[in-house]
């Protein structure tokens, strides 16, 4: 499942989802590299 992150202000990152945090983040995978951050929530059209 494709998952968008945020990793600064305004830096987003979308990849496979991997693993969810206690803290609230999430891990997701591109390529072969991981990188965590805050979802993104989905918007309503």
């Amino acid at each position: 499942m494709l998952r968008t992150i945020l990793l600064g202000s305004c830096v987003s990152v979308q990849g496979t989802f991997v693993r969810q945090f206690s803290d609230g983040k999430i891990a997701v995978q591109v390529g072969n590299k991981v990188f965590s951050g805050y979802p993104i929530g989905a918007r309503a059209a």
